[in-house]
């Protein structure tokens, strides 16, 4: 399954069904959170496609647990235009925002554009950091002393790559060009949420370890601890 659509319209997901598979882009429709996570569970898609307004639950709720099942990448297709939706979606560490009415083609271009970087990433092995880190980049996963960290997308890569570069001090645009796809489409602060995010996942697991230390006026790093 290269695409799961979540959306609980037939007439949309009958347009979007019909543009993926004249691209040769195979999918599998569920109208209901419930079923989605039920198909998420079973098998693994490239991309998912997902509505915000489901009949039984909210598309912002459902993220979070979709994300627990799949680091594939995972965009909103809504008719939300708001400033505050989409902000909110994109801090939730989705890969992007589409809204409705759409372009059949543009849409489709822009699926084809994020399942060629998934294809493109590299199958590496795990990666042992540290004796507290080990970094999965084959499953985008992070686990610290043993304990699986429930990460985002964004938050895993901003992660991974700060554990990767000890030391290294990296600006918020820095981190911004290197992380996010779109770097332009975020906004102010974007990097400061996701640090506050990630240091609280950390504390959660040893709310005596400080390894991301803030560097004012400059950025962030990673402190190996002594």
């Amino acid at each position: 399954m290269q695409v799961l659509l979540v959306e609980d319209e037939p007439a949309i997901a009958d347009t979007v069904i019909y543009a993926l598979d004249s691209e040769g882009i195979t999918s599998h429709w569920s109208s209901t959170g419930e079923d989605a996570l039920k198909t998420i569970a079973n098998e693994q898609a490239g991309l998912i496609l997902l509505d915000i307004g489901l009949p039984d639950t909210n598309g912002f709720d459902l993220f979070k647990k979709l994300r627990k099942h799949s680091h594939s990448p995972i965009l909103f297709l809504t008719s939300r235009h708001s400033e505050i939706d989409q902000v909110l979606g994109l801090e939730l560490g989705a890969d992007d925002y589409i809204t409705k009415p759409f372009s059949p083609r543009v849409l489709s271009a822009r699926v084809r554009m994020h399942l060629r970087r998934v294809e493109s990433q590299p199958a590496n092995t795990p990666v042992h950091t540290d004796v507290l880190f080990q970094v999965n980049d084959e499953a985008n996963r992070i686990s610290l002393r043993g304990s699986l960290l429930d990460l985002s997308r964004y938050e895993y890569r901003l992660l991974a790559l700060l554990i990767k570069h000890p030391s290294r001090i990296y600006s918020r645009d820095q981190l911004m060009e290197m992380v996010w796809e779109n770097p332009e489409s975020s906004f102010d602060r974007t990097i400061d949420t996701h640090m506050k995010v990630i240091r609280k996942k950390i504390k959660d697991v040893d709310p005596t370890l400080k390894v991301i230390k803030t560097h004012r006026g400059i950025g962030y790093s990673f402190e190996v601890p002594k």
